[in-house]
């Protein structure tokens, strides 16, 4: 589901650009803003109560930190949080590069638990766990996604080399 709504806010935001906003006129930045849509649904997870069923919890979450990590409550609180701040961090043009490689890192960190997650078979969202042949593929595809905003992001924002002209 996550990925869908990466790659479905992803070709909203580009049909917009060929509509004519120019915000959108290129695919890594409808990327970037579709990544930010995509990390606020994750977000919000992190922050809701058990009770709530139609969604992840926050309680889902915390079964997914692996053992060995301490103060898995505050994690998840705190992931959440970096979330959040990322999907803001991509939306701003500013701050686009920057965001990308920090998610980079997130995701990266964040590999271990859903690897524990699917090898201990903890059950998400009042479900059945997600495979690891699953968790993996998605963590790569968020990991690409934010790698290729903030290098494109980061050449965007290099300035032009002056052109040099020699007379004869």
């Amino acid at each position: 589901m996550i990925p869908l709504v990466l790659v479905l806010a992803t070709l909203v935001f580009r049909a917009l650009g060929a509509l004519g906003v120019r915000r959108f006129a290129t695919w890594p930045v409808s990327a970037a803003h579709g990544m930010a849509v995509m990390l606020l649904f994750t977000a919000t997870a992190h922050f809701v109560p058990a009770e709530v069923t139609v969604m992840p919890t926050h309680a889902d979450l915390v079964r997914m930190v692996p053992p060995f990590l301490p103060f898995a409550d505050a994690l998840v609180y705190v992931t959440g949080v970096l979330e959040f701040l990322g999907a803001a961090g991509l939306v701003l043009t500013a701050t686009r590069w920057a965001a990308g490689y920090a998610l980079a890192a997130l995701f990266v960190s964040l590999l271990p638990a859903n690897i524990y997650a699917a090898v201990a078979d903890v059950p998400f969202d009042g479900g059945e766990a997600t495979p690891l042949w699953q968790r993996i593929p998605e963590q790569i595809l968020y990991l690409a996604v934010a790698v290729w905003v903030a290098r494109t992001a980061q050449l965007a924002s290099k300035p032009a080399e002056p052109k040099v002209s020699v007379h004869a």
